[in-house]
């Protein structure tokens, strides 16, 4: 049950945790730390007095031990670098994973035979991961839901699978259009696309409808509305919202409710459309078990989430009532990725990114590059365009009608070079991706998570890397903290995903520092 907030917890426990961690490793070690070669460095050094070949002390403090980076701040430290070697490999990592006839046999979950096959045939997926093999009798047994793990491990078949079954079996005595029965939703519109072409993927061959319903046409859809058949709604919050409230879709018959990227969607940015619109859904009645039938259920999934989440869910849920599926990876450092740390002059960043993207085209190695502004991310496009490098733009400022199919064109094999903001870095199935640039390194632990997890996914065993533009003093700040979670093999610091929360206590911190007055809806402390 969900008693305290899972990052909240996981943060004010960390040294008791990563301490029983080490302890516990001692004893038995997981097969994956037997695998890894201890001739190879863990992290490997500019300078090699900072090499590491085994963890330090779990229990380290931050500051205390010594890190490649500490003295990135002085200019003469420009040109240096670390790099985080991987430990395991990705063939390692798939032999963990267990087969779904295993899972089926033992009779731990029951599903629809079409959607086995579909499953199969249609998504090529004969494995489990560990989070769907524990996650999938949860769901599937109608109860509220929190699915935390890290990125590319299979979160949206953990859901997917069971709220289909469940509407395959059960029988529909009347049938209304725009009135959905499973309603999946997502911050961004690619993410949206994504799910609902997974379901229909599933639903081939049954009688299940699948809509997806995306921003940026939602005046149009309201003066000319399409009515039809929908049992499962992909949609984004915005959109959604209007058709809902001008009465185009209804939601009274909707017996399943998935946040995807929750982390996203629980943002301060969204908080109060979000609570708005699910205070309309009868979350309790799943308790009750005369009226299961009549219940809706609520399943959240996301590799990262805000410390205050149960502050935030407990205007709509009881959050005692929601089941944890968590991870043993969350919040820890990708162990199958290499990942460098590059120091250099903003100056350089250009020429450095184009030898890269050169080098890593010549070996058709598809190429995803960060930045953290949309005008940042039209330069990066503009500058590799111009050099005679095909690329691809995709942020959150373009027109609908231009972004429109610009991620499909990546996955497809169209084009290997995608230049982003971090729109593409939440829940994107990038399974083509095989090296990751931070043109703009990322100033939240939460987002650099995000973005690593665009490769080293599921089905993806080839060799990934990431490879960071380190620049500014905030930049270095951050690199220190992961340095120090990757030196002590512990969780990674403040992975908070409430962004707009974190800005807002920043800003109401300077205000204060400075001696002004903070407005009046500012006076009471944000969670």
């Amino acid at each position: 049950m969900l008693n305290l907030s899972l990052v909240l917890r996981v943060q004010t426990s960390r040294h008791l945790a990563t301490a029983a961690t080490a302890t516990a490793a001692l004893k038995t070690k997981p097969r994956v730390e037997k695998a890894r070669d201890k001739s190879k460095p863990l992290i490997t050094c500019g300078r090699t007095q900072f090499n590491l070949m085994q963890h330090e002390r779990a229990d380290a403090k931050f500051g205390t031990l010594a890190l490649a980076s500490k003295g990135w701040l002085h200019n003469k430290s420009k040109g240096d670098h670390f790099t985080l070697n991987a430990s395991v490999s990705g063939e390692q990592l798939q032999q963990e994973m267990q087969s779904t006839t295993g899972i089926l046999d033992s009779g731990q979950l029951a599903l629809h035979p079409k959607l086995l096959e579909n499953l199969q045939n249609e998504l090529g997926i004969k494995m489990l991961t560990g989070i769907q093999v524990k996650g999938l009798p949860i769901v599937h047994g109608n109860s509220h839901a929190l699915i935390a793990a890290e990125t590319g491990c299979g979160k949206t078949l953990t859901y997917m699978l069971p709220i289909l079954d469940r509407l395959l079996k059960r029988e529909i005595t009347e049938r209304s259009f725009n009135t959905p029965r499973a309603l999946i939703l997502t911050p961004g519109r690619e993410l949206a696309t994504q799910i609902a072409q997974v379901a229909e993927n599933l639903c081939k061959g049954t009688d299940l409808k699948v809509k997806a319903l995306l921003g940026g046409s939602t005046k149009q859809l309201m003066m000319n509305p399409e009515f039809q058949e929908v049992d499962v709604l992909v949609a984004t919050l915005g959109a959604l919202s209007k058709l809902v409230t001008t009465g185009i879709y209804r939601m009274e018959q909707v017996r399943h409710v998935v946040l995807d990227e929750a982390d996203t969607l629980l943002d301060d940015s969204f908080t109060d459309k979000l609570t708005y619109f699910l205070r309309r859904f009868p979350f309790h009645m799943v308790q009750r078990q005369d009226a299961r039938t009549l219940g809706t259920q609520l399943v959240l999934a996301s590799a990262t989430m805000p410390t205050n989440i149960r502050e935030i869910l407990e205007r709509v849920i009881d959050v005692d009532t929601i089941q944890e599926v968590v991870s043993p990876h969350l919040h820890h450092l990708m162990p199958h990725v290499t990942q460098k740390f590059l120091r250099m002059p903003k100056a350089d960043r250009p020429g450095h990114l184009l030898t890269l993207v050169k080098q890593d085209l010549a070996k058709r190695r598809p190429i995803i590059v960060f930045s953290n502004k949309s005008a940042t991310s039209d330069y990066v496009s503009i500058f590799l365009n111009n050099s005679g490098v095909n690329c691809l733009n995709l942020n959150g400022d373009m027109l609908m009608k231009i972004r429109l199919g610009r991620f499909e064109q990546f996955q497809s094999g169209h084009c290997d070079v995608l230049s982003t903001t971090d729109v593409g870095s939440r829940g994107l199935d990038t399974t083509r991706a095989r090296h990751v640039v931070n043109f703009d390194f990322p100033l939240h632990v939460s987002d650099y998570i995000h973005r690593c997890g665009r490769i080293g996914r599921v089905g993806n065993t080839d060799k990934s890397l990431v490879s960071n533009f380190i620049s500014s003093r905030r930049e270095i700040d951050v690199v220190q903290r992961i340095e120090h979670a990757a030196r002590t093999g512990g969780l990674l610091p403040d992975v908070n995903a409430n962004i707009a929360n974190i800005i807002k206590k920043r800003l109401m911190a300077d205000m204060k520092a400075a001696g002004m007055s903070l407005p009046p809806q500012a006076q009471e402390e944000p969670f």
